[in-house]
């Protein structure tokens, strides 16, 4: 089964044998040729009063899509999280979240700053899901020294990983039980519905509202959507109007999206697949002081030893090849601006960078 057409314009404008391959996220990508002439074409109104055509086509296209009731437009991924967890929960309230999650690993703590909403923080397993038996132990009991559990927020994928389709049905149900709503962040979840080859609403079927970011592995230059209940959006949209996410023919950026997900998502397994060929090639270089610790979805992750941490950046750079700065494991992206044919020039790149031939 394929739930996904084709893409009909696959290969990015960048395209070219001596550009940078720049892996440091799938929100580095160029738009497409069709995408440009997307953006040219898009009849345009004013989104604040509601009448920008191109917005409100994309708004329908990704509810129908999420099989939820509405969907609203946000400038980011950041915004569009913060925005449902503000509609969820009311001030001096909480929300329950996986450890390294996220929306409270980095994005600035919105919710607390700007929504006075507490994050109850629990640990997560080696598969990116919180244990059931710590989402029941985070529910608050019913008592004035606590603020009150409104929401669980799952995430999805997780650092790559795909969270099981079992699992987050038993984890709404068991919020559920308490009277608590169901976000999930999912920003690559386009990713998740790929790999497991279902349609995108039965990847979040369990859940009240997801975010779906469109500037990442679907290539747009920026714009996420958040779904769920239409009174739910209604609220969400006051907020989004009140934290300066209200733009105006923001059609040009709706285009974006109607584009790639009429054409970007089924090419996601492509990235899936370059994913798994990079962790291969990577492997052969283990004896040069690197090491593949996981590769799932679209991300690979390596430990590199301390004798080639210095200078890594610049060595790699000069072989065309740019990574993250950051420390421990680093995470290698794959997205629409890698081809397969890239593979081995990275690969090359990593065995100079690490004194491998």
């Amino acid at each position: 089964m394929n739930a996904y057409p084709a893409a009909d314009d696959p290969v990015p404008v960048t395209a070219g044998a001596n550009r940078m391959l720049d892996l440091r996220s799938d929100t580095v990508t160029r738009p497409t040729a069709g995408m440009y002439d997307a953006m040219q074409t898009a009849p345009l109104g004013d989104d604040v009063y509601g009448d920008d055509p191109t917005v409100n086509r994309l708004q329908e296209k990704a509810a129908s899509l999420l099989g939820k009731e509405s969907a609203l437009l946000f400038p980011s991924g950041t915004q569009s999280n913060l925005a449902a967890v503000m509609s969820h929960c009311a001030r001096g309230e909480e929300f329950i979240i996986g450890k390294g999650y996220h929306i409270v690993t980095y994005e600035a703590m919105g919710s607390a700053v700007l929504g006075s909403v507490a994050a109850s923080v629990v640990p997560t397993d080696g598969n990116g899901q919180i244990p059931i038996a710590e989402i029941r132990s985070a529910i608050k009991a019913e008592d004035p020294h606590f603020p009150v559990s409104r929401l669980l927020s799952l995430e999805n994928t997780h650092n790559g990983r795909v969270i099981p389709l079992d699992y987050v049905a038993e984890a709404a149900a068991v919020a559920r039980e308490s009277g608590l709503n169901v976000h999930m962040d999912g920003a690559r979840m386009m990713n998740a519905a790929v790999a497991l080859d279902v349609p995108p609403s039965k990847v979040v079927a369990d859940v009240d509202t997801v975010s779906l970011c469109l500037s990442k592995g679907l290539g747009t230059p920026a714009g996420s959507v958040l779904a769920g209940p239409s009174d739910f959006i209604a609220r969400a949209r006051r907020i989004r109007k009140m934290l300066g996410g209200g733009m105006r023919q923001s059609g040009i950026l709706a285009a974006c999206g109607i584009y790639a997900l009429d054409n970007q998502v089924a090419r996601l397994a492509d990235d899936h697949a370059n994913a798994a060929q990079l962790a291969e090639g990577l492997a052969r270089l283990s004896g040069g002081g690197l090491s593949v610790a996981a590769h799932n979805t679209n991300m690979v992750f390596i430990d590199v030893d301390d004798r080639h941490r210095q200078g890594l950046q610049e060595r790699l750079a000069e072989r065309g090849v740019r990574i993250s700065g950051r420390s421990g494991t680093i995470r290698l992206v794959l997205h629409l601006d890698i081809s397969a044919e890239d593979i081995d020039r990275i690969v090359d790149a990593f065995g100079y960078a690490c004194g491998v031939s």
